[in-house]
């Protein structure tokens, strides 16, 4: 279950990312904005904040919710320790 909900998670980020870059593309390449959006600068801007937005959750996920036996992390005087799990081979 734990798996399966940071999967979709992680889809669920990546497809806004997606989304939203190529709408930036498409204002890019067209140079033309739709009528409710006449300030293209500002339009990309938001678009890019959208953008940072999804990445920075992202980021979030895949840094503090690994999926299992990938990481271990402790909090040692409030700064993470991050140490790789190894299994032992005989």
């Amino acid at each position: 279950m734990r798996k399966d909900i940071i999967e979709a998670s992680k889809l669920h980020f990546k497809a806004h990312i997606e989304k939203h870059r190529i709408n930036v593309e498409n204002l890019l390449e067209k140079g033309v904005g739709v009528a409710e959006h006449p300030d293209i600068m500002e339009t990309i801007e938001k678009e890019l904040a959208i953008i940072a937005d999804y990445h920075d959750k992202l980021a979030v996920l895949k840094e503090y919710f690994p999926l299992k036996n990938t990481t271990n992390k402790g909090v040692i005087n409030g700064w993470y320790k991050i140490t790789k799990v190894t299994k032992n081979r005989p």
